[in-house]
């Protein structure tokens, strides 16, 4: 178990971030400490990893929750499984899953033309 502070450091969120997690209801700690403290295990960490990676891209943290479940649905029908077949009976966390892929993939090309962008605003900037 690790505590909040920790988990900051690790994910590189801040306490403030973590604790809205928490009130919001998008990712609360697994467990208490006796004094009260906020306890993160390590399947927390790695959650709070995937909605940290999809802050830059603009989710919502309704979007951010639902991919939350959606990989809880795919991690419990693969369990014990090789995850091989068509939709492996949840085909509507299947299609979920396409539509975050998709979008991340927008998101991630809309990023990559304002780089450029700013790229060049910098070496116009530059030869002035």
């Amino acid at each position: 178990m690790h505590h909040i502070g920790a988990v900051a450091e690790r994910t590189g969120l801040s306490l403030r971030t973590l604790r809205h997690y928490d009130e919001v209801g998008l990712l609360r700690p697994s467990a208490r400490s006796e004094g009260g403290f906020r306890l993160y295990t390590e399947s927390d960490v790695e959650r709070l990893l995937l909605i940290r990676r999809m802050k830059p891209l603009g989710f919502s943290l309704e979007e951010m929750a639902d991919l939350l479940r959606v990989a809880d649905e795919l991690g419990a029908e693969g369990a014990g499984r090789d995850g091989v077949g068509a939709d492996d009976g949840h085909p509507g966390a299947r299609g979920r899953l396409a539509a975050y892929v998709a979008a991340a993939e927008e998101r991630r090309a809309d990023l990559a033309r304002k780089l450029e962008m700013a790229d060049e605003l910098i070496a116009l900037l530059h030869r002035l």
